[in-house]
């Protein structure tokens, strides 16, 4: 697996992410720890997961994936090798949620339990929280992290602003700095992270992780015109691109794919490798094709016409003229 720097001064990780999202939830604990011995043995040793995984699921609570992979690093014996990435702000039930100082201290703990570990790789701010000082949050996560509980900090669903924003604050505070930030984009996601995310990252160095790397499986090309989606856990996050713009995408995918002897979702994903910023894109599997999809990936080598055509097909609508 080819490797690369998370920004100007993260770790080097490798050139995809493991999605620990589906751990608990589509992918039983059996199956999940399969996964990550597959993942682990090629080489896919960056996983990313987060505290509410996976609360939207009837009966869960949340922490189900850090669950699982707290499970996997006892058996396995394999913490040190791993680049272990999670979240924390978005709603736990019973009032835990947000980014203020004391509730990341007793988020922190409750994930380090789970995951049964003692220090966190990678803990990212799940989504901006604007009722807590930026001052607050960077604070403590800086405490975190002169206390070896978190290795490097990063953040997820923040606007280019309040990004250019925190960056600063640590800069005049001498506080521990993001090293990267996990935004939405794909080929089908495209105007937020161009516009508005990109430049921001590149004034400050910061890696990019970017998650629904393939839309919400929409770019796997398993959806067709007049498709059924209900049967699929993801369904309704795809309803959006069942359009004449989704549908043109998933042909250039398959065009680009037919000529590398791949397949869309490799495409895909090494779409987004090509593109300038990206350090690793974020991608889950639920069965073993697409976890090969996900190992291939990183050496899927696009020319030039290729990078055109997927542009100019995923071009947003109001870029097209």
């Amino acid at each position: 697996m080819q490797m690369r720097q998370l920004g100007r001064s993260g770790p080097q990780v490798p050139a995809m992410v493991l999605g620990g999202n589906v751990y608990g939830w589509t992918l039983g604990e059996a199956d999940s720890l399969l996964q990550l011995d597959r993942a682990f043995e090629a080489g896919l040793t960056f996983i990313d997961t987060a505290d509410v995984y996976s609360r939207w699921v009837p009966g869960h609570k949340g922490g189900e994936s850090e669950t699982i992979l707290g499970k996997w690093f006892q058996r396995g014996g394999r913490r040190k090798d791993v680049i272990l990435a999670t979240k924390v702000g978005i709603d736990m039930g019973d009032g835990k949620q947000g980014l203020s100082a004391k509730y990341i201290r007793l988020a922190v703990e409750d994930s380090l339990r789970r995951l049964q570990t003692d220090y966190i790789d990678l803990y990212q701010t799940h989504q901006d929280d604007p009722a807590t000082p930026l001052e607050e949050t960077l604070g403590v996560l800086d405490e975190l992290a002169k206390a070896g509980k978190v290795r490097y900090i990063g953040a997820s669903n923040y606007s280019g602003a309040r990004l250019a924003e925190a960056m600063e604050v640590s800069a005049r505070n001498g506080l521990t700095a993001f090293v990267s930030l996990q935004p939405h984009y794909n080929l089908m996601e495209r105007t937020e992270f161009e516009s508005d995310l990109l430049p921001v990252v590149q004034k400050y160095g910061l890696g990019v992780i970017p998650y629904f790397s393939l839309a919400s499986g929409f770019l796997t090309g398993k959806y067709r015109p007049g498709g059924d989606t209900a049967s699929s856990a993801r369904g309704p996050l795809v309803q959006k691109y069942l359009n004449e713009r989704g549908f043109a995408v998933v042909d250039a995918l398959e065009e680009v794919a037919r000529a590398h002897g791949a397949t869309p979702a490799r495409v895909a994903l090494a779409w987004l490798l090509h593109k300038p910023g990206i350090t690793a894109p974020i991608a889950s599997a639920t069965n073993h094709r697409q976890m090969e999809d996900l190992i291939a990936a990183a050496d899927l080598k696009l020319n030039p016409w290729d990078m055109e055509h997927l542009d100019e097909t995923s071009a947003p609508v109001n870029e097209t003229a």
